[in-house]
């Protein structure tokens, strides 16, 4: 598995339990087990919800899926 899919699964896997859609920045972070401390590792990489949040925009939300959410941010961020 390549970097990018391991970050977006555990993206998907850190949003299990969150309730979608999710309208803005502020509800994403809400929506994370550690808000924007929540990182995400894959060999040399790390993505801290923090550092996600500065990629999106207004027009990225709302978000309908934890999957629509990992696709964007791993798409952005250049993974």
């Amino acid at each position: 598995m390549g970097v990018k899919e391991d970050i977006r699964g555990q993206i998907v896997g850190a949003l299990a339990g969150a309730d979608f859609p999710i309208n803005s920045p502020e509800e994403l972070m809400s929506a994370l087990p550690n808000g924007p401390d929540t990182t995400c590792k894959s060999g040399d990489v790390e993505l801290k919800a923090s550092d996600a949040g500065q990629v999106l925009t207004a027009d990225d939300f709302p978000f309908k899926s934890a999957e629509e959410v990992a696709d964007t941010i791993v798409n952005k961020a250049g993974l």
